[in-house]
């Protein structure tokens, strides 16, 4: 019986172990784990890894995701996401992964997931596959206004969300603060807001607080 390789990323460590419980109950399933993007870059590039499945922060980190899509391109992903957030699964399915899981998925569901992948196909979450195309049968008219950005500027929109300034922006995405500055007179322009204020109440009303 062919063993698969699978290899657990994530930053928050309940999360992790649980998707390391229920993914190594299959007997041809051999999981390993890492905690930092370092040593996921690592494992990737030192080892045979066949399918990747992120959860905890990793699961929104687009940084990281790019990093290993331009790298590693032929290994399947499967984002475990412990939020319910249409946008975010759109987003990742749009840079590549494979297949997506909502906090409401349940445990078979993961493994009927990476059964999917490991076939070559897809998976999205019944949930939200259904909540997706509800949204999309509304139309465009009911975007909300951060759905108008790049996903470099809501990265930066999220950020300005938390309270965080332009400099610690440019340190944390590793980018310049003429290039924050941009990326924030852009998001101002495109959600018709007027300041930093008006950035922190609408990311907390709408739950997009980095």
């Amino acid at each position: 019986m062919a063993v698969l390789k699978v290899l657990i990323a994530g930053d928050h460590p309940i999360i992790r172990r649980g998707l390391l419980l229920i993914i190594s109950q299959a007997t041809d399933l051999k999981t390993e784990e890492v905690s930092s993007a370092d040593d996921l870059l690592n494992r990737l590039r030192n080892d045979a890894v066949e399918l990747l499945v992120m959860g905890g922060s990793f699961a929104r980190d687009g940084g990281i995701l790019r990093r290993i899509k331009a790298e590693f391109a032929l290994v399947p992903i499967l984002i475990f996401d412990g939020q319910n957030d249409d946008l975010a699964a759109v987003r990742a399915l749009r840079a590549g992964v494979s297949g997506y899981l909502d906090p409401l998925s349940s445990p078979e569901e993961l493994l009927e997931a990476i059964r999917r992948l490991q076939g070559g196909g897809t998976y999205l979450s019944r949930d939200t596959a259904v909540s997706i195309a509800a949204g999309l049968a509304r139309g465009d008219k009911a975007r909300k206004l951060h759905e108008r950005l790049s996903p470099r500027e809501l990265e930066v929109f999220r950020l300005l969300g938390a309270g965080k300034s332009v400099g610690e922006i440019a340190r944390k995405l590793k980018i310049s603060v003429k290039t924050v500055s941009t990326h924030r007179a852009r998001s101002l322009e495109k959600t018709g807001m007027r300041n930093n204020a008006d950035i922190i109440r609408y990311t907390i009303l709408n739950k997009l607080t980095a």
